[in-house]
């Protein structure tokens, strides 16, 4: 019988070639039309320390990384130790026949990987050993793996021939081991390729990407994990004439230097983590006090303070509503998927320019560094918003043009004056007056705090997903909780448990719709990876009666388990109702 669904995960030490094997895997399987999703999850030094990445493949458009293990390849003897018990039944374990020995009769073999690649005459070929030897286990045919061998090495070198000829080598060598180990998991199904094209990209990349097609022209940012590939990515894909990329000694400096941008009329933007976000905070309150564009992409981590740099947490999410001292609430966009890092990117400028203040982007470890296939974007149907620069000719204004005088909730903000042009003012972080000179006069305060709260509202074209809203309790998760938080829900459904589905990326502001929605049902349950519960404590704030189930692990839900939480709390509540 065929399966069209298989979890393989690949654990050992940094540098032994863990998360190489899993993204080979993942785009030899993406390649031929397969869905795939990784997760992996390493340590914060540069090299050693326990890592683990995990790939899952499938016929149907992936949600999560999967809970159970299929295949286990274990490369040292404390990854075996640490992730056999993830294993299913069923399932195989692969282990580095150099390093450990496992006793006969159970679900595993060993492989001696390094002296098998060195008989290739490559000795870097090893992970391509453990992939040959994954592929017989599962059926797929050899054919995929040496076609992405193919494409992956042919680059117009010498020694290309050579390199690709001992990878196959490698393959072959690890398929012949797992024929002999006598071993089968199952037969994966041919792949159902989509019409659409499609790229294989990683959330970090996507919502860089994203941000390069909304027409970003300023990207300043600090090196932090794990935000350090957004930077990356600028410097090699930001160039071209009016693009400008650099390496700051700081976060302080990278918010400083967005402002400034900002109030110049570029399109800025620089990405974070927690730690640096709080340096970031009296940065931000300065943009959204002199209302100066700018976005920054927050991915977080554990925490607080160092934390846990290198796993997945939703503990942010307080801080970049609340950024800075005083009466604060900037507008946050929080995408669930990889595909969905790419549109909150170009969305987050947009917002930024149309609004006329500083945006967060808040992601998470698991998407940024998660590869995924995604449906390629069709750049011609993104939509662009580009600064309104202040004209006295092209805008019918008079000289003297005051860039904070009274704004009454228009379609549009006024023009913003570019430095050295027309209307030109000063950008002051104290309180100020229409032309932006410092005032302690409290009509000026509140009618600028009143502007600068109102003007939020320009930014209420967030779309959102519901299903099934006629039900009296309804699952809200948000960022990287959706693609359990929906597998879950579905779950629930075939169980005949009457509950409802809502979801957006838009947590600031809320569509309005979807706000009203939430307003009218009984329960909202907010699955996320925190402790105190922040998203649905937010919700309580604008009258929704919402409550959480928290994990903070470090590590992404699990389905299975998600489901039984959320069945029991489910369960709970039609009890409640039975004896009101």
């Amino acid at each position: 019988m065929q399966s069209h669904d298989f979890v393989i995960r690949f654990a050992g030490d940094g540098g032994q070639g863990v998360v190489t094997s899993a993204d080979a895997f993942a785009r030899t399987a993406a390649q031929v039309g397969y869905h795939v999703q990784t997760f992996s999850t390493f340590p914060s030094q540069i090299l050693g320390g326990p890592t683990m990445s995990q790939v899952r493949i499938s016929t149907n458009p992936v949600l999560s990384p999967g809970d159970q293990v299929d295949i286990l390849v274990a490369f040292n003897e404390d990854a075996y130790k640490f992730h056999s018990p993830d294993l299913r039944k069923g399932g195989v374990i692969i282990y580095n026949a150099e390093q450990f020995q496992l006793p006969t009769g159970g679900s595993s073999f060993g492989i001696k990987v390094d002296e098998m690649a060195k008989t290739t005459g490559n000795a870097r070929a090893s992970n391509m050993v453990v992939i040959g030897a994954v592929a017989v286990l599962i059926e797929m045919p050899l054919d995929y793996i040496e076609a992405y061998v193919k494409a992956r090495f042919t680059r117009g070198r010498a020694e290309d021939a050579g390199i690709i000829e001992s990878n196959i080598k490698a393959i072959r060598l690890g398929a012949e081991a797992g024929k002999g180990s006598g071993f089968h998991v199952g037969e994966l199904a041919p792949p159902n390729p989509p019409k659409h094209k499609q790229i294989m990209i990683t959330g970090n990349a996507a919502v860089a990407l994203g941000a390069a097609a909304a027409g970003l022209e300023f990207y300043a940012g600090y090196p932090i994990s794990p935000a350090t590939t957004v930077l990356v990515w600028m410097e090699n894909n930001l160039i071209g004439k009016g693009k400008f990329v650099y390496q700051v000694s700081s976060e302080i400096e990278a918010i400083g230097a967005l402002i400034g941008a900002g109030f110049s009329g570029k399109k800025a933007m620089t990405a974070t983590a927690g730690p640096g976000l709080s340096l970031m905070s009296e940065g931000l309150g300065l943009a959204w006090m002199a209302e100066i564009p700018c976005v920054v992409v927050d991915v977080q981590r554990g925490g607080p303070a160092t934390g846990l740099p290198t796993k997945t947490e939703q503990s942010d999410l307080l801080a970049c509503m609340h950024p800075a001292h005083g009466d604060v609430k900037l507008p946050v966009i929080a995408p669930g998927s990889v595909e969905e890092c790419f549109y909150a990117g170009a969305m987050a400028l947009n917002w930024a320019e149309r609004y006329q203040g500083p945006v967060i982007v808040i992601s998470e470890f698991q998407i940024a560094e998660r590869t995924q296939n995604i449906p390629r974007p069709d750049l011609g149907k993104l939509a662009i918003e580009n600064r309104r620069t202040y004209s006295p000719n092209g805008n019918g204004q008079q000289d003297g043009f005051k860039r904070y005088s009274d704004w009454f909730g228009g379609e549009e903000m006024l023009p913003m004056p570019v430095p050295g042009g027309p209307g030109a003012y000063v950008a002051n972080g104290s309180e100020h007056d229409e032309i932006g000179d410092t005032t302690h006069l409290p009509q000026h305060h509140v009618r600028l705090t009143e502007r600068r709260f109102a003007k939020v509202k320009l930014l209420s074209d967030g779309a959102f997903e519901a299903e099934h809203t006629d039900a009296p309790a309804l699952i809200m998760p948000w960022g990287s909780g959706k693609g359990s938080g929906y597998e879950a829900y579905l779950q629930l459904r075939k169980q005949g448990i009457d509950v409802g589905w809502a979801y957006t990326m838009f947590l600031n502001p809320l569509p309005e719709k979807l706000l009203a929605l939430l307003r009218s049902k009984d329960l909202i349950i907010v699955p996320e990876l925190n402790y105190q519960g922040q998203w649905s404590g937010l919700l309580r704030w604008q009258n929704v009666r919402a409550e959480s189930i928290t994990q903070f692990t470090g590590l992404p839900f699990k389905t299975g388990e998600l489901t039984q939480r959320l069945a029991a709390r489910l369960s709970q509540r039609r009890e409640a109702k039975v004896h009101a």
